[in-house]
């Protein structure tokens, strides 16, 4: 089934009668090529780019609840590529560009919408930072425009700009960046990889791997073992306890991080918002809801909810930067399982066991890395050879001394 402004008029002339599921729901064969054990964003993208780029037919994706259950639909949907060290900069840089195009390819509509982002600016060691950091995007084509207080205040004239302790001083604009519809995203690329003879497989957890030899031979179920000559392990929060498994202990903890989304309000934010003087992040749904976050809970936790001192924390956040807000009603809050790692960068790699590679510790930047995470471990479980622009996401960085702190805060996961 094709989408297309055609059959939406023909379907809605016909009783809508005519749409078909997204995608099949086979039982699991004896054996696949290559197995993905998780079906969120990025095990689905990459099973897409398997099928789609690398021509691997014989593919699986196995999820323990069904498409979208999982983390896919709990984050705050901000897709962007502002990012300062080498090691990142290009890699999201190739999931932008994979975003912008994404609707193209997978014809399914993620509402993808490039209003852009706006990283607002406290003090005069901010500007500088955020000059540097302009820089390194505009050398790997990214894009960036620094804002005076003024421009500012004309795009964004409900801010606090007279709060004494948080005065605005201007802002990096990245005018790609944007948002783009989690659930749908997740839905596009099941239906893509479908399409090209995937199977995806709800409802089938992984219970175990099994391992001779030092190589992988496949995955043990809860719908029986599943024969593989390579598996993906990309399951986000989960992967300290699913390697665990496989008898490795990965450099990540498991943290919940809070999204929050007010009652439906009338157009206000053009596009998204992060306060650099707190952990805020803001941007308005199609229904009119802020959808918003700050801070990750700080405490290690596979429990997909949060706790109140962080909404509380979250909501100051918003209010010390446009008080306006405080009339709006809270409408709802979710929590999701992030893996941090130590340095607060991802980790794409083999494993030190034969056929089983590793995907995760994807921090904040799981959701915006979707299209070029799933892309760049497709090319690592097709090659056995890393992307070019993901050879610094190794496990040996730690141990060879090539972190990549984007944030600045050292081997404290809490703080990234």
């Amino acid at each position: 089934m094709k989408f297309s402004g055609f059959k939406v008029v023909k379907e809605a002339l016909t009783g809508h009668k005519g749409w078909a599921p997204l995608w099949r729901n086979p039982a699991p064969k004896a054996e696949y090529d290559i197995v993905i054990v998780g079906g969120g964003g990025h095990g689905l993208a990459t099973a897409f780019y398997l099928a789609k780029t690398f021509g691997e037919l014989k593919v699986a994706v196995v999820e323990k609840g069904w498409i979208g259950s999982g983390n896919a639909g709990r984050n705050t949907t901000i897709i962007r590529s502002n990012y300062l060290l080498p090691g990142n900069q290009p890699f999201y840089e190739l999931s932008m560009k994979l975003w912008e195009n994404l609707e193209q390819e997978t014809n399914f509509n993620s509402m993808v919408s490039q209003r852009g982002i706006i990283n607002l600016i406290h003090t005069d060691g901010q500007r500088d930072a955020y000059r540097r950091r302009g820089n390194a995007m505009m050398i790997s084509g990214a894009g960036a425009r620094l804002l005076s207080r003024d421009e500012v205040k004309q795009m964004l004239p409900f801010l606090n700009f007279d709060n004494a302790r948080f005065p605005i001083k201007g802002g990096l604009m990245q005018p790609r960046a944007g948002t783009a519809r989690h659930d749908g995203v997740v839905w596009g690329y099941a239906r893509g990889a479908d399409a090209r003879g995937v199977d995806i497989i709800q409802n089938c957890e992984v219970t175990g791997f099994r391992i001779e030899n030092g190589k992988v031979l496949g995955v043990e179920t809860s719908r029986g073992f599943i024969g593989a000559k390579k598996v993906g392990v990309s399951v986000a929060g989960s992967s300290g306890r699913v390697m665990a498994k496989a008898g490795m202990r990965l450099p990540i903890e498991s943290h919940v991080l809070q999204a929050f989304v007010s009652e439906g309000l009338k157009p206000t934010i053009p596009g998204v918002i992060t306060f650099g003087a707190g952990h805020f992040y803001v941007s308005q749904s199609d229904k009119g809801g802020l959808v918003f976050g700050g801070d990750i809970d700080g405490y290690n936790s596979y429990a997909q909810r949060g706790n109140l001192p962080v909404v509380e924390d979250v909501v100051e956040g918003g209010m010390a930067l446009m008080p306006m807000i405080g009339r709006a009603r809270l409408l709802r809050g979710w929590g999701g399982l992030v893996d941090m790692s130590m340095d607060g960068s991802p980790i794409i790699d083999k494993t030190g066991i034969e056929g089983l590679y590793f995907n995760g510790a994807w921090n904040y930047g799981g959701f915006k890395a979707t299209p070029a995470a799933g892309y760049c471990f497709a090319h690592l479980l097709a090659t056995d050879h890393p992307h070019e622009v993901a050879t610094a996401f190794r496990f040996d960085r730690f141990e060879r001394g090539y972190v990549i702190d984007e944030k600045g805060v050292g081997a404290q996961p809490n703080l990234h």
